[in-house]
């Protein structure tokens, strides 16, 4: 089996965020945001460095998605202190900036904001094993008309298996599609955690990941969302197998946001 992920990325806030000008070379698109009760914001992101036709399963076959339902969801262009929950895999080195309030990434009337630190998880591996890391933004992000905050879990629970939630991405349409100026949603599945290490075998953590699935997922681009269920972002889009971008055989993998919650509060306190 071959694994991909989404290289270029589509990371989501403790609040909403998207892409800056086109003076920094690399960018990385991501959704959700993430509210922790506390003065400053994070952004999440999820990272991976596997080289393949990375894709968001249907969320290439899917709609395109309400500017409002999604108005969490960001963008990262690389090139209050505030935090972002994003993909380690999506980190290229060079710096970043995130992108807030929008739904057509071909809109130029939204706001950018630098980040000024990245906080690496010290356990991820090439494995994409604990693939997560929180960004620092320069300036708070305020809420307002299309930029807003989602919640993040309380404890470190499972999701029921099939549990519908939701998931969005400016990522391909399809495995050999272009990617997409505008925001797409589909819903998905929760999969059973026994299935997943089934089906992904030594790729997947039962500890640290979770699966979904359904004939929709997600595609290149779409890395760093977040998978939404009850408007709780629960998880962040990871890998997949490589060459079922519109009809994924197995479950797409996501990294648990639950399993982290006492480094994400360390972070956060230690600032």
């Amino acid at each position: 089996m071959m694994v991909c992920a989404s290289r270029r990325c589509s990371p989501f806030l403790l609040l909403s965020v998207l892409p800056q000008p086109a003076t920094l070379q690399t960018e990385l698109f991501g959704m959700s945001s993430l509210f922790l009760g506390m003065k400053i914001q994070f952004t999440v992101l999820l990272a991976l460095t596997v080289p393949c036709n990375w894709g968001m399963h249907n969320v290439t076959a899917s709609n395109t998605a309400d500017s409002i339902s999604w108005d969490f969801l960001v963008a990262f262009r690389n090139g209050d202190p505030a935090y972002s929950l994003a993909l380690f895999h999506c980190f290229s080195g060079q710096v970043m900036t995130v992108v807030i309030g929008a739904h057509n990434l071909m809109d130029d009337s939204v706001d950018r904001i630098p980040v000024k630190f990245y906080h690496i998880y010290p356990g991820y591996t090439y494995l994409f094993n604990n693939d997560i890391m929180l960004l620092q933004l320069e300036n708070p992000v305020q809420r307002g008309a299309v930029v807003d905050w989602i919640s993040i879990p309380k404890t470190n629970d499972d999701i029921e298996a099939n549990t519908i939630c939701s998931i969005a991405g400016w990522g391909r349409t399809s495995s050999d599609g272009s990617q997409s100026d505008h925001l797409m949603e589909a819903n998905v599945r929760i999969i059973d955690s026994r299935k997943c290490k089934k089906d992904w075998g030594h790729y997947y953590s039962s500890v640290n990941m979770m699966c979904a699935g359904s004939g929709h997922g997600f595609c290149q681009g779409d890395s760093g969302g977040p998978l939404v269920c009850n408007n709780v972002a629960v998880g962040i889009v990871s890998f997949f197998e490589a060459g079922n971008c519109d009809k994924p055989i197995v479950p797409n993998v996501y990294t648990k946001i639950s399993q982290f919650l006492p480094w994400i509060k360390e972070v956060i306190n230690s600032v």
